[in-house]
């Protein structure tokens, strides 16, 4: 027998470039949305063929952009090198994500945290920092903050469920991050993890979105 927990927002992290706030934080912040409504209209996907899933029923999504302008967009920390942020910067957004984020799901609510690239990083932090917080945590096409000021030590997400996407052929995220984020979760940090890898590059595939969608499901029922 299952049972539905309550209504879990799935909070996922966008990284905008030239959008006006209302727009940015309406936007899909992936290729292939494993959240979508059938009746939100078709996501325009760069990969021949590729369907959008249903979103899990069970949750609602909670779409926070990156809150420094960076360029012609935005950033979740300063850093020192793709994927390696600065510490300060880190533990200052994730401070003003944690405020609001007790505004709209107070401790006690489960909540899941989905992030691609740059987010994938910023979502790491938060549950490295407080793994009690959270429900579960997608890690999707990027690396953990590594040498950034949060805990990274052995058993450290023993009770998180994790889900981590990482494509071959991706040439924005440093393999050595990759391979070090791909070794920790699925090893030392001894989170219950559901990996998926592919031959593609630096995107959500259709196979990924399909397993980042499932995985969502089931977290919505135990």
């Amino acid at each position: 027998m299952t049972r539905t927990i309550g209504t879990i927002p799935f909070v996922r992290f966008a990284r905008t470039t030239g959008d006006d706030e209302e727009t940015a934080f309406q936007k899909p912040a992936l290729s292939h949305s494993p959240w979508a409504k059938p009746s939100t209209p078709e996501i325009r996907s760069p990969i021949p063929g590729s369907r959008t899933p249903a979103r899990p029923s069970g949750g609602e999504t909670q779409l926070r952009r990156a809150p420094i302008a960076e360029g012609g967009g935005f950033a979740w920390f300063a850093n020192r090198g793709i994927g390696r942020p600065v510490a300060e910067s880190l533990a200052e957004t994730m401070a003003w994500f944690r405020t609001w984020l007790d505004g709209v799901a107070p401790t006690g609510r489960a909540v899941m945290l989905v992030g691609f690239s740059g987010g994938a990083a910023f979502a790491g932090g938060l549950v490295l920092d407080d793994p009690g917080r959270y429900a579960g945590a997608a890690i999707l096409y990027g690396t953990l903050p590594f040498d950034a000021g949060v805990p990274v030590e052995a058993g450290r997400l023993a009770r998180l469920p994790v889900f981590v996407a990482q494509g071959d052929a991706d040439q924005v995220i440093p393999a050595e991050l990759l391979a070090r984020t791909w070794d920790y979760l699925l090893g030392e940090s001894a989170a219950p993890a559901t990996a998926h890898r592919d031959a593609g590059g630096h995107r959500l595939t259709p196979a990924a979105a399909s397993g980042l969608h499932d995985w969502l499901a089931n977290r919505c029922t135990s």
